[in-house]
């Protein structure tokens, strides 16, 4: 019986200290991330980049982007649309972003809506989005994007 109470004060203290000094989850400010992401989104698009412009968005066939042509589903084929829509650097122009809003859903969420602009040569075009930014795999990224 002693044994059996050892093994359970020694089982209990194992895990009492297994729970209590694991290091608790650090997400980072995601309202200063997004902006910092944002502001590298607008840089890769001024110089060309579509790609490094992607970098904002979560790579996976989850991704859902709403547009004037609808529906997309997938990081490679919005960013094969992106390619389609803009194939040179004049059709690219000159990206603007303004954040009307951002709030926080939750520690891992935030919804932003906002007003882009794009200047080219030809014409101004301007439109608002809605982004939906979750935190996954310890980075912020745009799950859901619907711009018009």
């Amino acid at each position: 019986m002693k044994s059996i109470n050892t093994f359970v004060l020694w089982f209990v203290c194992f895990l009492f200290f297994s729970c209590t000094n694991k290091p608790l989850e650090t997400i980072p400010d995601g309202s200063s991330a997004i902006d910092r992401i944002m502001a590298a989104q607008e840089n890769a698009w001024n110089t060309g980049n579509i790609e490094g412009f992607m970098n904002g968005y979560w790579e996976n066939d989850s991704l859902t982007f709403v547009g004037s042509k609808g529906l997309t589903n997938g990081y490679h084929q919005v960013l094969a649309n992106y390619k389609r829509s803009y194939p040179d650097v004049d059709a690219m122009g000159s990206l603007s972003f303004n954040v009307l809003r951002k709030e926080k859903i939750s520690s891992k969420a935030y919804h932003v809506l906002g007003k882009w602009t794009l200047f080219r040569t030809k014409d101004t075009l301007s439109g608002h989005y809605t982004l939906l930014w979750k935190y996954i795999d310890d980075e912020w990224r745009i799950v859901t994007d619907h711009s018009s």
